[in-house]
């Protein structure tokens, strides 16, 4: 049996944020039923292109395996009514829209405990349930700016900088993850559920970390560094061999006394400009070109079993193929396969959240409205001429939709 086998999860999601922290759920065993909007054709993931046709998507693919989907029209009585119905045999209901829309739809802890006191309510949004940014829409590259991070990230001399990942909205997915599995675990502990407020505005200030905790207390300015380097270890960032990039990394003394060993410039140690972590920072527009001029001499495949002979801190920068052909990928299994009618085969990434054995095998994102039967019959005793009443009524959308 999975760790959350025994968990089940509503999920009002859409896009990335949200279905990304939802999948390492659906992935660890929880059954994570999609509720998706029929008036919009679900979940916009499911047409963003390049590789789309009709309602799917890799996109999609990639953000929603494992998951049940039904769609439900959450304006209409008859939708609510269904939904109602599903909160009772829920343990948590999970969502990542604007700010204030949570509480205006009805979905926090106060407006479903009446149906389910242990319910745990987990609302991941732009800017969180209060505060003058409430009502503003959340998208990773616009946090990306706001929380600073662009600024910290490029050449000094160039513009500010987006991740080439949307790390706010995958980090933000993975910390509403964390809260609603604390919650459901003091939910199923004490016999009520609550509200888990989390916003990507938080986590991305958050994920600010040390340089935040320098300037609050020392004054520190954190500013862009040349070609990527840490801001305090020298040396600690990427240099141009002859033929690529590779980053080397001294964040201990002992890398460093290594480092001037494998680059046969054993004088450096005697140079009482580079004996220590601050003497080296403090020195770096010297220290800096000049191992720039010696890792320019040789290859990317001769430095780097030298520099890791060595114990060196030290790697290539790969792009995406480089990065996926890494033997150590296929080692720990991180390259999963699921089976689709549209794509056929469907390579996709593993969770790097690990309990116990991987699971055996893993099943592809649902297609809109795919599992309304088992939802409708099987887990709430629908007899047919109940759906047929619903549907009527308007619950699962316009017939075609």
């Amino acid at each position: 049996m999975r760790p959350l086998a025994d968990v089940r999860i509503l999920a009002v999601e859409q896009y990335g944020a949200g279905p990304f922290g939802s999948l390492h759920l659906a992935d660890l065993g929880a059954e994570v039923i999609k509720i998706e909007d029929p008036r919009v054709g679900g979940d916009v993931g499911r047409y963003v292109p390049p590789f789309a046709e009709g309602e799917d998507s890799l996109f999609f693919e990639t953000f929603n395996r494992g998951k049940r989907s039904l769609s439900l029209d959450l304006s209409a009585p008859a939708g609510r009514r269904v939904f109602d119905d599903l909160v009772r045999v829920s343990d948590a209901v999970y969502s990542n829209l604007r700010g204030d829309v949570p509480a205006k739809i009805g979905i926090t802890y106060a407006d479903l405990a009446h149906l389910n006191p242990a319910v745990v309510c987990c609302a991941l949004t732009g800017f969180g349930g209060s505060g003058p940014r409430q009502r503003e829409p959340g998208y990773d590259y616009i946090l990306q700016g706001l929380a600073g991070w662009m600024e910290l990230t490029g050449e000094p001399d160039g513009p500010p900088t987006k991740s080439g990942l949307s790390l706010v909205d995958y980090s933000g997915g993975l910390v509403a993850a964390l809260a609603l599995v604390a919650g459901v675990h003091a939910a199923r502990r004490d016999g009520v559920g609550a509200d888990c407020d989390v916003s990507l505005f938080d986590t991305a200030i958050g994920m600010l970390t040390y340089p935040a905790v320098w300037h609050l207390n020392g004054g520190f300015t954190p500013v862009r560094t040349h070609h990527s380097a840490h801001p305090s270890l020298v040396p600690f960032q990427a240099f141009a061999a002859a033929d690529g990039w590779i980053v080397v990394g001294c964040a201990k003394e002992k890398f460093w006394r290594a480092l001037a060993v494998v680059v046969e410039r054993p004088e450096w140690l005697e140079d009482s400009r580079f004996a220590s972590f601050a003497q080296r920072r403090e020195h770096a527009d010297v220290l800096v070109p000049m191992l720039e001029d010696v890792f320019a001499r040789r290859t990317v495949a001769e430095w780097l079993p030298a520099l890791q002979a060595a114990g060196i801190p030290s790697g290539p920068i790969h792009d995406v193929p480089q990065a996926l052909a890494d033997p150590q990928v296929a080692a720990r299994g991180l390259v999963v396969e699921t089976e689709h009618p549209r794509f056929g085969t469907v390579r996709q990434l593993a969770s790097p959240v690990r309990v116990g054995d991987p699971p055996s095998a893993y099943r592809r994102a649902p297609q809109r409205h795919e599992d309304a039967d088992a939802v409708l019959t099987g887990l709430l005793g629908y007899d047919v001429a109940t759906v047929a009443e619903l549907a009527a009524a308007g619950a699962f959308g316009e017939v075609g939709a």
